[in-house]
């Protein structure tokens, strides 16, 4: 960063430091020490020390910090699947204003986004671009499965994205491309264009998370400092801090995220979720979840348009295909089918020091955890859906065969929004709702008009 703030260097060791003195000042709850609220924040901050250990030289201090983070994920999972049974949510008071909420954040965001700039950007990330310049200039492919590197090759052993990320990323790389300065850096250089471009969309991501969470609280929390206090929290935190430059990871959470602010909206949220299956894999275990919730026709039209979206994304693959077979190879390799093996998986990880058998009945108990948390309990409010959908979320990171418990940006807002919410037993699914308007008409009828506008598409964002 000294290029932009002249002497100024932070390593990861003094952000953890200085961001967990923060948080403690902001957010604990020093009147209330015995609380769920301090077992939350203690969780939160946990997550760090573990990412530092990972990034250390030695092998016995990486093996410590994967075994710390899968305890923790661990301790996520139940905390998170008990969430419904913790009937009491007393009011969460921040220990800053509003206006000094906003202040830190802004500035905050900005001390981040600079780090994004400044920072050489991820191999992942550059790669997810170098795929929209080609649907871009519709560049066809005669053998995709000789050029794309498998999934264990990948740098840093991260999960493979898949075909949605691109075709996110094409509007951001085509503007970028048009105005002066993308034109300009694509002259010099296309890796510094693509570079560039890696920083741009990176930005863009935690921009939408931030947005998110402030409209969710502002819609379904009817409390936009709960808003401010989540998207503050998340950009304080020296895990986001130390991914902040990996968007396909970060791309999927945001998607999600605004599914959540558009839930009473079925074929939004189901557009988003399509769009999300299709960057990373793990959204796809939280289909049943939401199609449990929306109940047998909000089912249908989210399911019309996940449908919709797979389809428009199998129109991208074309346009990069040569033929039959470079279309055929191309799906085949937009799928991360590494998460099912379960034997000579020799990457980075918790899972690298310890007898792959043992993923086995841990892969059998999330499958059962996820059975259990769809159908139960049978009429879904959105505290369920928030608690349980984090739930599956990080659950399956305990069995993922690379860097299980690492991936925290794809649950990270999941979290802060079960964690901040108050109660909202009166948020259930838009045709539960449209039931009980009926039945309160019929117990005392009101006029056309007003009934119109009570159910309107206008009203159901609020």
């Amino acid at each position: 960063m000294d290029g932009i703030l002249t002497g100024y260097y932070v390593n990861e060791p003094t952000w953890l430091y200085l961001s967990t003195i923060l948080i403690v000042a902001v957010f604990f709850p020093f009147h209330r020490f015995w609380s769920v609220r301090t077992l939350d924040l203690f969780l939160l901050l946990a997550l760090s020390p573990g990412l530092l250990l990972i990034a250390s030289e030695d092998d016995t201090w990486q093996s410590v910090g994967y075994a710390c983070l899968f305890s923790l994920t661990g301790a996520f999972v139940v905390r998170l699947a008990c969430d419904g049974l913790l009937k009491h949510r007393p009011r969460l008071e921040l220990n800053l204003n509003p206006a000094g909420m906003l202040f830190l954040g802004i500035a905050t965001f900005a001390f981040l986004m600079t780090k994004v700039v400044t920072e050489p950007p991820p191999n992942s990330t550059v790669d997810t671009v170098k795929k929209a310049e080609q649907l871009l200039n519709m560049d066809v492919e005669d053998s995709p499965a000789a050029d794309t590197p498998p999934a264990q090759e990948q740098d840093d052993n991260e999960a493979q994205a898949g075909p949605a990320a691109p075709v996110m990323f094409a509007p951001a790389v085509g503007t970028i491309k048009t105005v002066g300065v993308g034109s300009a850096i694509e002259g010099q250089s296309p890796q510094n264009f693509q570079h560039f471009a890696a920083r741009i969309v990176a930005v863009l991501a935690h921009f939408a998370v931030v947005l998110g969470l402030l409209f969710l609280g502002q819609r379904h929390f009817k409390n936009w400092h709960l808003g401010l206090a989540m998207a503050t929290l998340y950009l304080l935190l020296p895990c986001t801090a130390y991914e902040v430059g990996k968007a396909n990871h970060v791309l999927p959470a945001a998607l999600i995220v605004w599914a959540f602010v558009a839930y009473r909206l079925p074929m939004v949220a189901g557009a988003l979720f399509g769009l999300a299956c299709g960057s990373l894999f793990f959204p796809i275990f939280l289909l049943p979840l939401w199609a449990a919730f929306y109940g047998r026709n909000g089912a249908l039209r989210f399911g019309l348009a996940l449908c919709i979206v797979g389809g428009i994304l199998l129109g991208s693959l074309v346009l990069s295909s040569a033929d039959t077979h470079a279309f055929t190879q191309l799906v085949i390799g937009s799928i991360d089918w590494s998460v099912l093996e379960f034997y000579g998986t020799e990457t980075a990880g918790f899972w690298s020091t310890y007898d792959s058998n043992y993923r086995i009945p841990i892969a059998a108990g999330f499958i059962v955890v996820v059975i259990v948390l769809t159908v139960l309990p049978r009429k879904k409010n959105l505290e369920h859906l928030m608690a349980h959908s984090a739930a599956i979320i990080v659950g399956t990171q305990l069995w993922y065969p690379r860097q299980a418990g690492v991936y925290l940006l794809w649950y990270l807002p999941l979290v802060l929004m079960v964690v901040f919410r108050p109660r909202l037993t009166n948020l259930v699914p838009p045709d539960t709702e449209a039931e009980q308007l009926s039945k309160r008409q019929q117990a005392d009828p009101v006029r056309p008009a007003q009934a119109a506008q009570a159910i309107s598409p206008r009203s159901l964002l609020r």
